[in-house]
C-alpha cells in the first residue's frame, strides 16, 4: 500500500534544445552546473525521458532529505547518464549500470561532464537486469545506500527481472528511488506489486509529464 502525501511538481524546462538529426546534445543545469548530455535515436536507452528530470530535479531540491554526499548509489537503467551525473555533482559515489549496447554513450557522457569537477570517479558497469546478479555484485562486496531508477517500467517484457533486481540490491538500510512515467496499465501492475514487497511512499507527482515519484525501503519482519 502506498503511503504518503505527495508534493505536486513541474518539471522546469531547463535545457536548450538543438537540432540534429542523429545525435541530439542537450544542455541541462542542475546543482549550478552545466550538463551536456549526448543522445542516440537508435537506443531507447540513450534519450533523456522525464522521470531523469524528475528525479534530478527533486535531488536537486531536497538534499537535506536525500543527502548524497559520500553516500554509495547505483543507478540501474542510466540510460544517458543525466541522473548518475547529478549524483557524482551531489558528491556520491555513483556506479552507473544499462545494456551493454548503450555503454558507449552513457560512459562518453558521463566522464565528459565529471572529468573536471572535484569528486568521486563515476563507475559504468553492464547489468542486464536479473543476471549474474551474484556473480557481478556479490552482496558480500557491493552495498548501496540509494539505488536510482526512472522510466525503467514500459513496454518490455523484463518487469520480472527488473522487480528482482530491485529485490536484490535493496537491504535493510537502503533506500529505492524510482521516477516513473506512468503510461499503461501494465505501469500500474507494476507499482502494485512494487508496494506488495516494499514500503512505498509517493514522495513528488508531476501532472503534466504523468510522472510519479516513489520512496521505496525493505519492510521489516
Amino acid at each position: 500500500s502506498l503511503t504518503g502525501s505527495p508534493v505536486t511538481l513541474k518539471i522546469r524546462q531547463n535545457w536548450v534544445p538543438r537540432v540534429s538529426h542523429y545525435f541530439d546534445k542537450e544542455h541541462y543545469t542542475y546543482v549550478g552546473h552545466q550538463i551536456v548530455i549526448q543522445e542516440s535515436i537508435e537506443h531507447f536507452g540513450a534519450v533523456v525521458w522525464p522521470g531523469a528530470l524528475a528525479l534530478s530535479q527533486y535531488l536537486e531540491s531536497n538534499q537535506e532529505q536525500f543527502n548524497l554526499k559520500d553516500k554509495k548509489v547505483l543507478e540501474i537503467g542510466a540510460g544517458t547518464g543525466l541522473l548518475s551525473i547529478v549524483a557524482c555533482i551531489l558528491g556520491a559515489h555513483v556506479t552507473a549500470t544499462d545494456l551493454p549496447e548503450v555503454l558507449e554513450n552513457l560512459s562518453y557522457n558521463i566522464s565528459r561532464n565529471t572529468q573536471n569537477l572535484n569528486m568521486h570517479k563515476p563507475e559504468v558497469r553492464k547489468l542486464v537486469w536479473g543476471e549474474g546478479l551474484n556473480e557481478d555484485f556479490p552482496i558480500s562486496t557491493y552495498r548501496y545506500d540509494f539505488i536510482l531508477a526512472t522510466d525503467v517500467v514500459y513496454h518490455h517484457g523484463a518487469l520480472e527481472p527488473l522487480l528482482a533486481t530491485m529485490v536484490y540490491f535493496c537491504k535493510p538500510g537502503t533506500v529505492l528511488l524510482w521516477a516513473n512515467k506512468f503510461r499503461f496499465s501494465t505501469d500500474y501492475e507494476f507499482l502494485e506489486k512494487v508496494c506488495n514487497i516494499f514500503n512505498t511512499t509517493i514522495l513528488a507527482e508531476f501532472p503534466e509529464s504523468n510522472v510519479k515519484l516513489l520512496k521505496a525501503t525493505v519492510k521489516k519482519n
